[in-house]
């Protein structure tokens, strides 16, 4: 058996006395719903690209792939989610986003991010947008160190089309992932998001690569 599929999580879902919702992965916080808008911008950014077909890496409390598909210009948009109990949460209403499951040009994919997008056609994707943990340095995950290396960059470019763009959310700036973009792609971006994180002055990034030097 894979070391993917020995992985067992602890996912739970917190209301706060406000009313607001809080996501956690083994007790580690990933995201509530009062600050959406870096996970906003980072589907922004590919449909504002010209982005039609997107693959989305974490689906978590929805808010990228409903700014997606608020784009009419969106045609296709394939979420990849580890965490089944996320997907259950949304259907039964447990969390919010039961009508974004019910959108015909969405499809909810329950399995690791890299498996997924290794399953697309090559050069099939207008963009791929990742937002599976709290980035290289934050890991949420140790084993979800593999997103941010050169085998599974590769990948991503050769699944997406000769304009196509590679945009990871990350809590903080990262030299390593600018240059593991700029060695594939050949415009890189580097987006600073400030936030506001539970009374807290924070700054979330948007690191985005575009056109693959070897696109398909």
């Amino acid at each position: 058996m894979s070391e993917r599929s020995e992985r067992a999580d602890e996912v739970t879902v917190r209301r706060r006395e406000d009313g607001s919702v809080e996501l956690r992965v083994n007790g580690v916080f990933v995201m509530d719903d009062v600050e959406t808008s870096s996970e906003r911008l980072l589907a922004r950014a590919v449909v504002d690209l010209g982005a039609s077909e997107v693959l989305v890496g974490g689906l978590g409390l929805g808010f990228t792939a409903r700014e997606l598909l608020s784009a009419p210009s969106v045609q296709r948009v394939v979420v990849a989610e580890l965490h089944g109990e996320i997907v259950a949460w949304m259907r039964d209403g447990t969390l919010p986003g039961a009508d974004l499951l019910t959108d015909p040009r969405l499809q909810v994919v329950v399995g690791d991010v890299r498996d997924v997008v290794a399953a697309q056609p090559a050069a099939s994707l207008d963009a791929i947008v990742l937002d599976v943990d709290n980035g290289p340095d934050f890991l949420v995950h140790d084993q979800n160190a593999a997103v941010y290396e050169p085998g599974f960059a590769d990948v991503c470019a050769s699944r997406l089309r000769a304009g196509g763009h590679l945009s990871i959310w990350s809590m903080a700036d990262s030299a390593d992932v600018r240059a593991l973009l700029d060695d594939r792609f050949e415009e890189v971006t580097a987006t600073s998001v400030p936030v506001d994180l539970q009374g807290r002055d924070e700054t979330y990034w948007v690191l985005t690569g575009s056109r693959p030097r070897l696109a398909g």
